[in-house]
C-alpha cells in the first residue's frame, strides 16, 4: 500500500468520524466544530487528488466562512446553554434502515450507471482553467459587474449582522 493510499484511508476515516459526530453529538457549538473538521478532511481528499483549487475553496469558502457564520449565528442565538434532551423515539432503527436502503440502492445505481464509469473528455483548450477564470473575473466584457454587486452584497450582510448583534447600553 503506497503512503497517498494510507493518507487517504486515514483522511476518510476522519472525515466520516467526523461527519458521524455533526450528527449524534448533543451541543450545537461542539457540532459545528466537527463540520469544520469535516470539511477539512474533504479538503485534504482534494489535495491528495491534486485539485489544489478546490481543497483552497473548501478551505476558504466552507470552512472560513461558512462554518464560523454557523458558529456566529449559534453564539447569537444564545440558546448554547439551555439543556436539550434527546428527541430519538422508540423507532429510530426505522430510520436507519432505510438510510442504510437509500445509501445500497444509490451505490448500486451509481455502479451502474456508464457515465459514471467514463472518463472525462480531455479539456479542449491548452489554457489553465484557472488562468481562464481568473480572466472571466476581471474581464470588462465578462463577469467584473456580478463579481462587484456580489461583494457589495456581502458588505451590506457584514454591516446588517453587526447592527443586529450589536448591544445597545441603556442610557
Amino acid at each position: 500500500m503506497s503512503p497517498i493510499q494510507v493518507v487517504f484511508i486515514l483522511t476518510a476515516m476522519t472525515t466520516l468520524g467526523a461527519a458521524l459526530m455533526v450528527v449524534t453529538v448533543q451541543n450545537l457549538v461542539h457540532a459545528a466544530l466537527w463540520l469544520i473538521l469535516s470539511l477539512f478532511g474533504i479538503a485534504v481528499t482534494f489535495v491528495i487528488l491534486n485539485a489544489g483549487f478546490l481543497a483552497v475553496a473548501q478551505v476558504v469558502i466552507y470552512i472560513g466562512a461558512i462554518s464560523i457564520l454557523m458558529i456566529f449565528a449559534i453564539m447569537l442565538t444564545r440558546r448554547v446553554a439551555e439543556d436539550v434532551n434527546p428527541q430519538i423515539g422508540r423507532r429510530w432503527w426505522w430510520a436507519a434502515a432505510i438510510s442504510v436502503v437509500m445509501f445500497v440502492g444509490l451505490a448500486w445505481m451509481l455502479g451502474n450507471w456508464s457515465g459514471f464509469r467514463s472518463p472525462l473528455p480531455a479539456a479542449s483548450s491548452g489554457m489553465d482553467p484557472l488562468v481562464q477564470l481568473g480572466e472571466a473575473l476581471v474581464s470588462v466584457n465578462a463577469y467584473v459587474l456580478p463579481f462587484e454587486v456580489a461583494s457589495v452584497l456581502l458588505l451590506a450582510a457584514l454591516i446588517g449582522a453587526l447592527m443586529i448583534a450589536w448591544e445597545r447600553r441603556p442610557g
